[in-house]
């Protein structure tokens, strides 16, 4: 009689714990980059705003292996970014965490961005003449009024950074412990013909993006039944 694999393995947890460490990490990262980010871009003006503004849009209409096979191109031996730092981000977990931010930038600056363009100047015109500097205003007034936004960029980037497929691909190789992530792994075992533990984690992915939609919308109503 033939043993069948279990379906659980000690190398699913290992990507399971890899791929949200990915995940946390790209998400703490994508926060303090991208809400200062989206607080300039509602409150600049001109080309300038236009262009950083496209850049940071770029990653929803590239495909993911264009994006990955640049993002692969400058994090290689041979590019500027190398010689700079000392080491190449190719085929790391550090490399993964760069590559995820950029991927993942949109859907996070975008939410803040249009939390802070919804809630006006008025405000901030409020506390100035109330003698508080810009940076008081920002983290007591604008910050506060633009929580729904911080909590939906932040879920969107968590959940997306967890289901990316192409770019960890294209600049992580899936290297099993250090850049497979559960996306990798599942195409990994539909290559193998492993649908038992394809199912395993595709329905657990399934499931956790459900559970993301749904906590993001009740968190969005409750802050915003706070603030009436």
């Amino acid at each position: 009689m033939t043993e069948t694999a279990p379906l659980f393995d000690a190398a699913m947890i290992e990507t399971i714990w890899l791929t949200l460490k990915l995940a946390v990490i790209s998400t703490v990262v994508l926060l303090l980059v991208g809400t200062p980010l989206a607080w300039w871009l509602s409150r600049a003006g001109g080309l300038w705003k236009e262009i950083v503004a496209t850049l940071v849009a770029l990653p929803i209409v590239l495909p993911p292996t264009v994006l990955g096979f640049y993002l692969l191109i400058a994090m290689g031996p041979a590019s500027p970014l190398t010689a700079l730092l000392g080491r190449k981000l190719s085929f790391t977990f550090e490399g993964l965490v760069v590559g995820s931010v950029i991927y993942s930038l949109p859907f996070v600056v975008n939410p803040i961005r249009n939390a802070f363009e919804a809630m006006g100047s008025r405000p901030m015109e409020v506390a100035a003449t109330l003698r508080a500097s810009p940076l008081d205003a920002f983290f007591t007034v604008a910050l506060p009024l633009a929580l729904p936004g911080i909590f939906t960029g932040a879920i969107l980037g968590f959940a997306h950074t967890v289901g990316e497929f192409g770019v960890v691909l294209m600049i992580g190789g899936g290297i099993p412990g250090q850049t497979k992530v559960l996306s990798v792994q599942i195409f990994d075992y539909v290559e193998t013909l492993q649908w038992g533990k394809a199912h395993v984690l595709a329905g657990g992915m399934l499931a956790m993006s459900f559970l993301v939609i749904l906590a993001m919308l009740l968190i969005e109503r409750r802050l915003k039944g706070a603030r009436r």
